[in-house]
């Protein structure tokens, strides 16, 4: 029994910290003894007593050392090494669908099963490694950027719309078009929230466009004595101006995603690293989410308008 203890500790873990450094991109990176601490700090505040002492204690020194091989794949750029820890965030998804604390972290992990399920399909079939005579052959840890479009929009054509997404869709395009933003551009809920406005991030995003505090204060939403980001016009309007302010900067529509996702110091940091000009040049050295996450939007709008990131016009001035 303390072993299934183990595992489902284990799981809430996961869930704390998973996808990180995606959806803290304004923070610098977390110790392992802050990741600890903040993941003690949020089971304390978010989950129910009695699940906590269900859960038991547990050996120190194995969570340690999952947090250790965990940070490392948050911040690596191999999309299949998250394949391994799929089952336990499957397990872990119902508990916290459970527990009305921890509802809003299920939807936002639930968003983000596509990630683990793509992960594995692109294990099974990424290349063998290339041969060079007289060298080590090195595998290959990410799919190219044109082969994880091509899958994604196989995935997305059987994907249903999430529960109230049209509603939804209908009352927030009209404050893009507002923004001089493409209006087509609200289906970033759906990949973010699955259009559930009061998911949230255990790194603190929430709402149906997954805004950070920083970035919500930025654009004038409060978080106090209410989180303005849980309304879902004001979080829309608010993602719409971000979105047209990180556009000004790097002037395309896929680098702009880029940089909403991991951040706008990371994606410029890159495209100078690597000379490059577009997403594709930066692809493979984003975080293991921002890797999936702007093709998994190309082929949403895809799917429910019709029509690619290239396509979409520049916002207006």
């Amino acid at each position: 029994m303390r072993c299934l203890h183990n595992i489902i500790f284990l799981g809430i873990i996961t869930v704390i910290i998973i996808c990180g450094p995606p959806s803290i991109a304004q923070n610098d990176q977390m110790s392992l003894d802050d990741i600890m601490q903040t993941g003690e700090q949020w089971l304390q505040e978010n989950i129910d007593p009695d699940v906590l002492n269900l859960l038991g204690s547990m050996d120190g020194a194995k969570a340690r050392k999952f947090l250790a091989d965990f940070q490392q794949w948050l911040h690596s750029e191999c999309v299949v090494d998250v394949t391994s820890i799929k089952e336990t965030a499957v397990v872990v998804l119902p508990l916290l669908e459970r527990y009305e604390e921890s509802w809003p972290y299920a939807v936002w992990l639930k968003t983000r099963l596509d990630y683990l399920e793509m992960a594995q399909q692109f294990k099974q079939t990424l290349p063998p490694p290339l041969k060079i005579p007289g060298e080590v052959s090195k595998p290959v840890f990410y799919p190219e950027p044109e082969v994880e479009r091509k899958v994604w929009r196989k995935k997305i054509e059987s994907k249903s719309l999430p529960k109230g997404a049209e509603a939804y869709v209908d009352r927030l395009k009209p404050i893009f078009a507002a923004q001089r933003v493409p209006d087509k551009l609200v289906w970033i809920a759906e990949v973010e929230s699955s259009f559930v406005p009061y998911a949230r991030s255990p790194a603190g995003a929430a709402g149906l466009f997954q805004l950070m505090p920083q970035t919500a204060k930025t654009y004038g939403l409060s978080s106090w004595p209410r989180d303005e980001r849980l309304q879902p016009e004001k979080n829309a309007k608010a993602a719409a101006r971000y979105l047209k302010y990180l556009h000004k900067e790097f002037k395309d529509w896929p680098l702009t995603l880029a940089a909403y996702n991991a951040g706008e110091g990371r994606v410029r940091s890159l495209m100078g690293r690597y000379k490059a000009v577009s997403f594709d040049g930066i692809a493979t050295h984003l975080p293991v989410e921002t890797q999936m996450y702007v093709p998994k939007i190309e082929a949403t709008l895809l799917r429910r308008e019709g029509i690619t990131l290239s396509q979409l016009a520049a916002p207006d001035s």
